[in-house]
């Protein structure tokens, strides 16, 4: 991540390099999502030349495993199918997304996140430890389809397990785990830079059968191996011990408006699919008390100071 950043920082000329560097101590830019398609802090790949461009896609790709890097890719992409779809009105573009660099990785401390529509990845780091999170991946459109089969659906397998598990717990699980025949109308952690607790409901890791929490474990499992090998390891690792809940929120039938979170120790996993007919996707893997690199700060500064 270092070398990432030091060469996305060498390849951007002195009016982008100033866009992209900012203040560590910044919290306001620095404890920053946001998916919707707005500007945010940092410098926008649209106006960065090809190194550039490509600089800040090796800086995303030191962050996400192969299969969620070629996800966030498929999902820049949908931004011109969107823009099609909408008849060109929005001018929404895949060039979209701004990279950010918070301090300089020659320090000890510093972040860096890569945002736009419906990808926000922040990486802080202390020493050697990296802290991971928020991740956050949406799709619009969730699916694009042609004579009743799939073309492209890269949010497809955080849907099907999700079912999957509702299906493994079986009739009763089912009535516990449904908290809400309606949906919200978008994750509740939202775009807050901090998360405030959210009440866990559903069903408890200790309630559920063999089958239904191996799924639930290959659930949890696929958010955090978003991640590179390495830092999905360390952060199974972490969760591997205490209760987790499980809940569903709105109908369980395909191509309707539908939500379910996992919550555990210091861990956040939201999925929605918000539009009427269920296409448009939200998911984002959190730790609601160590999101933007508190705990690894905290464990620096305690050596530190």
């Amino acid at each position: 991540m270092r070398e990432a950043a030091v060469a996305l920082l060498a390849a951007l000329d002195g009016e982008q390099r100033d866009l992209a560097r900012r203040s560590f101590g910044d919290d306001a830019a620095r404890r920053w999502i946001e998916y919707r398609p707005r500007a945010r802090p940092g410098a926008c790949l649209a106006d960065l030349d090809r190194a550039g461009r490509k600089a800040a896609h090796r800086l995303l790709a030191t962050a996400l495993s192969p299969h969620a890097y070629a996800q966030a890719m498929a999902i820049v992409a949908l931004e011109e199918v969107l823009d099609r779809a909408e008849g060109w009105a929005r001018g929404r573009h895949s060039n979209d997304y701004w990279v950010a660099v918070f301090g300089d990785p020659g320090d000890e401390a510093w972040s860096w996140r890569f945002e736009g529509h419906h990808v926000s990845v922040t990486m802080t780091v202390a020493g050697a430890q990296v802290s991971p999170a928020p991740v956050f991946l949406g799709a619009n459109p969730h699916r694009v389809s042609h004579a009743g089969r799939t073309v492209l659906r890269p949010l497809a397998a955080e849907e099907d397990l999700g079912r999957a598990l509702l299906e493994a717990m079986g009739p009763a699980g089912r009535r516990a785990a449904i908290v809400s025949d309606r949906a919200p109308d978008d994750i509740r952690s939202a775009t807050r830079g901090r998360t405030d607790p959210i009440e866990p409901r559903g069903v408890p890791t200790s309630r559920l059968g063999p089958s239904a929490r191996a799924t639930l474990d290959a659930l949890v499992a696929l958010y955090l191996d978003r991640l590179p090998a390495e830092l999905a390891a360390r952060e199974h690792a972490r969760i591997a011990a205490g209760e987790r809940h499980f809940a569903w929120e709105g109908p369980t039938g395909p191509g309707t408006r539908h939500y379910y979170r996992v919550q555990g120790e210091d861990l956040l996993i939201e999925y929605d699919n918000t539009s009427d007919d269920g296409n448009h996707a939200h998911t984002v893997m959190r730790r609601p008390r160590s999101d933007f690199g508190d705990d690894v700060l905290a464990a620096h500064r305690a050596v530190a100071h």
